[in-house]
């Protein structure tokens, strides 16, 4: 599963936090790619659902608002993982 961010929403460094790193800030940071986004790709089994958040410096929350298939539970972001095509 990859993550996307644009470079400066939010600001400063950033990390996805979820349940399949046990809501670890800092064990997967996004990485500044030359397309003007940030961006990480993390493995899950194929089907898994992922609940994650964002952590930005200065303990900011954010949530995934641009995939299309986000869903919500509570305050954390949802998706299902797909075979990578």
């Amino acid at each position: 599963m990859t993550f996307v961010l644009p470079t400066h929403e939010p600001p400063g460094r950033v990390s996805v936090v979820g349940d399949f790193n046990g809501w670890q800030p800092g064990a997967h940071e996004l990485r500044r790619r030359s397309n003007g986004t940030r961006s990480l790709a993390v493995t899950v089994p194929e089907g898994s659902s992922i609940r994650f958040r964002y952590l930005a410096e200065n303990d900011h929350w954010c949530n995934e608002t641009e995939h299309p298939d986000v869903q919500w539970i509570g305050n954390d972001s949802l998706i299902v993982a797909t075979a990578p095509r």
